[in-house]
């Protein structure tokens, strides 16, 4: 199976920022942020806000209003979204968009594609292949009933238990706009993955799959950890009948050791930025980091139109600051 995405510019641009409201942002959200704001407006497009918030346990509403706060600070507008709600496709917080996903999840239970799995994390971790050593746990259909997808469907369990979206043994391949031709057989690189946890909360995967078709976003700006996952969610647009976006993956910012920026970052977080520099400095460091500037100079957002060009940026996996 082939899902092809086209390196032609789409105009206009329809392009979103989607925080998870789990921390303050930091330089590398704000690199993602300023890089999707850029293409959306200099193509006459529009940008919107959406809030991740589907994990109740994390993500809290102080968050949020942080991050609204920060890119306002920075110079970075939208158009529809946030926690107001502004524009015609809302909900934009995942929270309040549980219906909308039991609908598409219902879609996908036609298609007789998914099916019911008690294996805990522990239970998967215990099945890993000695040579998997990156990090990644691959699912090995512990819980895939027999003949599945073709023979009869497990009955449910009487335990809590997550939804499997069954993969086939099928290669994608797209175009990312920045690493060029990329391909994987989601059988050999994640197995049939979850769609709804047994605690009742959606999955990434569906959750932005669903709100980015039905929120018309036409390009997808976000960071090369996620290539992976633009093969699962590649095969989720095609079960589910919905056009997907074009996808622009970007180098990881990293500190001086090569680890991407997190929340031990301190020095790097939205809270030491506007402490120490103005939103000029900081929206010159990152055009300068993402090579639109050939000096590090203080900088507005506006004054960055008609500058950005994905061919230019990097292309390697890290930018490590130092």
């Amino acid at each position: 199976m082939s899902e092809t995405q086209s390196n032609k510019p789409q105009q206009p641009v329809v392009g979103r920022f989607a925080p998870s409201p789990t921390g303050r942002m930091h330089l590398g959200n704000i690199f993602t942020a300023l890089l999707s704001w850029l293409s959306a407006r200099q193509s006459g497009g529009k940008w919107i806000l959406r809030i991740e918030d589907l994990d109740p346990q994390r993500s809290k509403p102080d968050y949020a209003r942080q991050i609204e706060d920060d890119l306002l600070w920075l110079g970075l507008d939208w158009d529809e979204g946030g926690l107001d709600d502004r524009g015609l496709n809302g909900p934009y917080r995942q929270s309040r968009r549980g219906e909308i996903y039991s609908d598409y999840l219902e879609r996908l239970n036609r298609t007789g594609l998914t099916y019911p799995c008690t294996c805990t994390r522990a239970d998967i971790m215990a099945t890993q292949a000695p040579h998997q050593s990156d990090g990644r746990i691959i699912y090995q259909g512990t819980c895939r009933p027999d003949g599945f997808p073709d023979g009869n469907a497990a009955p449910l369990p009487d335990r809590p238990y997550t939804t499997r979206l069954y993969v086939p043994d099928e290669t994608i391949t797209f175009t990312d706009r920045i690493f060029g031709s990329q391909s994987s057989n989601l059988a050999h690189d994640c197995g049939d993955f979850v769609i709804r946890r047994a605690d009742g909360a959606w999955a990434y995967q569906l959750a932005v799959v669903v709100d980015d078709a039905l929120m018309g976003v036409t390009e997808v700006v976000r960071g090369c950890d996620l290539l992976l996952s633009t093969a699962q969610q590649l095969y989720l647009y095609r079960l589910l009948g919905l056009e997907a976006p074009r996808y622009v993956h970007l180098p990881l910012l990293c500190n001086s050791a090569g680890q991407r920026l997190s929340k031990r970052d301190s020095s790097l977080s939205m809270e030491e930025l506007r402490r120490h520099h103005s939103p000029e400095e900081t929206v010159g460091r990152i055009a300068w980091l993402a090579g639109l500037t050939e000096t590090e100079r203080p900088s507005t957002p506006t004054e960055l139109l008609g500058l950005l060009s994905w061919d230019t940026l990097p292309r390697s996996q890290q930018i490590r600051l130092q």
